[in-house]
């Protein structure tokens, strides 16, 4: 599984690719400050349950740290993970 990150403005995500064909995509986008909003998640019916999401959100986390920015988790799989995940607590916007 290869994640990529592509940015454009203030929009951005996270696609999952499986050999050429998409996974999943995690989508946020930047209002311009120290933060960024997840706002969308969504997995390839073949690969539910198969942690593409939470791949997704840990390649977002990374760039975040990388970025020493925060992330608004409005998606209610990324607000999920927030609260279930104590590793990526540290990015989380209070």
């Amino acid at each position: 599984m290869e994640i990529q990150i592509k940015e454009r403005e203030n929009k951005g995500f996270a696609i999952a690719r499986d050999n050429d064909k998409k996974a999943g995509l995690m989508t946020y986008s930047d209002p311009g400050s120290d933060f960024i909003i997840i706002d969308h998640t969504e997995v390839e019916p073949e690969y539910n349950g198969k942690g593409v999401g939470k791949q997704l959100l840990y390649k977002i986390v990374e760039m975040a740290r990388e970025k020493n920015i925060k992330i608004l988790p409005l998606c209610p799989f990324a607000n999920a993970m927030f609260k279930k995940l104590d590793d990526i607590k540290d990015v989380l916007k209070p």
